[in-house]
C-alpha cells in the first residue's frame, strides 16, 4: 500500500504516476538570457574603460582633477554640505503637501461642467497657464524680493517662507494637469453609474472618480516630485542657505569647484532610488492593466 503512496511516503514511482506517467519538467536553463547579460556587462565595462582612458589622458585632466576632484576640499566640504540638505528636505516636504492639495483643487475646478461655472474654470486655467509659462526661478525672484520690498507691516520677510510659496505655486500648475489627466481617464460610465445610485455630482466625484484618478496618476506624480526635489536648489538665489547655497559658500572660500560635486553626489543618492521606485510602480500598473484586460 505504501508503494502506491497510501498511508506512506511517496517514492519516485509515485511521483511519476501522480504526474501522468512523466517526471515533472525541470526549468530550462536560458542560455540566451545569460549570454545577453554577459554581452551587456562586457560592452559596458569596455565603454566606460575607453571613456575613462580618454578623460584621464586628456591635456587638461590635471587642472580639472584639481578643480573638481580635490580630496582635501572634498573632506572639508562634506561636513558642511550634507547637513544643509536638511533644509532642502524641509522645503520639499512642506511644499509637497501644499502642492498635492492645491493642485487637486485646481484640477477639480477645471473639470467642473456647465456654462454657469465657466468663470471658475477660466480662472483656474489662467493660473495654470501663467505659472507653467513663467520660469520658476523668476517666480522665486519676484516673490522673494518683490513682496518683502514693499515694506508692508505684518508681511513675512523670511526667505524660506517665500521659497515654499514659490515652489508651491509653480509645481501646483504642473501637478494639476497630472490630476486632470487622471480625472479624464476615468470612463464617464463610472460617474453615470454613481449618479444612478442616487449620489450627487459632488459625491460621485469624491467617492468614485477621484479615488480611481489619483491611483492612476501616482507614478507621474512621483516624477514631478523628483523634479521638485532638484528645483529646491533654486531658492538659493533669494538667500536660503540650503545645500547648493552652502556649496557656493564653500566654493568661494576654497576657490575650488569640488563642493558642487558633493552636491551632485547627494542628489544622485536620493534621486536614483526614487526614479527606480517610479519605474517599478509604472511596471506594476502595466501588469495590472494587462491582467485585467485578459
Amino acid at each position: 500500500m505504501s508503494g502506491l503512496g497510501i498511508g506512506g511516503p511517496l517514492d519516485s514511482g509515485d511521483m511519476i504516476l501522480r504526474s501522468g506517467g512523466r517526471p515533472a519538467a525541470r526549468p530550462r536553463f536560458d542560455r540566451s538570457a545569460v549570454r545577453s547579460t554577459l554581452i551587456a556587462l562586457v560592452s559596458t565595462v569596455v565603454f566606460f574603460t575607453i571613456v575613462g582612458f580618454v578623460v584621464v589622458n586628456s591635456p587638461g585632466w590635471t587642472q580639472v582633477q584639481e578643480s573638481f576632484l580635490n580630496g582635501k576640499v572634498w573632506s572639508e566640504s562634506v561636513p558642511d554640505i550634507v547637513p544643509a540638505f536638511v533644509t532642502n528636505v524641509q522645503l520639499f516636504c512642506i511644499s509637497e503637501v501644499l502642492i498635492l492639495v492645491l493642485a487637486l483643487v485646481l484640477a477639480v475646478l477645471r473639470s467642473l461642467p456647465g456654462p454657469v461655472l465657466f468663470p471658475i474654470r477660466l480662472l483656474a486655467t489662467i493660473y495654470v497657464d501663467v505659472f507653467r509659462a513663467i520660469p520658476g526661478v523668476l517666480i522665486i525672484y519676484i516673490l522673494g524680493f518683490g513682496i518683502p520690498g514693499l515694506g508692508l507691516a505684518g508681511v513675512p520677510t523670511d526667505p524660506f517662507f517665500y521659497a515654499v510659496i514659490s515652489l508651491t505655486l509653480v509645481y501646483s500648475a504642473y501637478v494639476s494637469e497630472v490630476y486632470r489627466a487622471g480625472i479624464q481617464s476615468v470612463h464617464p460610465s463610472q460617474e453615470a453609474a454613481a449618479r444612478s445610485l442616487g449620489l450627487t455630482q459632488f459625491q460621485a466625484l469624491r467617492y468614485v472618480v477621484l479615488p480611481q484618478a489619483i491611483r492612476r496618476v501616482i507614478p507621474p506624480l512621483l516624477n514631478d516630485f523628483i523634479g521638485l526635489q532638484k528645483d529646491s536648489v533654486l531658492v538659493s538665489y533669494i538667500g536660503v542657505v540650503e545645500i547648493f547655497r552652502q556649496a557656493q559658500i564653500d566654493k568661494a572660500s576654497t576657490f575650488n569647484f569640488t563642493p558642487y560635486l558633493v552636491v551632485a553626489l547627494v542628489f544622485l543618492v536620493i534621486t536614483i532610488p526614487l526614479a527606480r521606485l517610479t519605474d517599478w510602480l509604472v511596471a506594476r500598473d502595466r501588469r495590472r492593466f494587462l491582467a485585467n484586460a485578459r
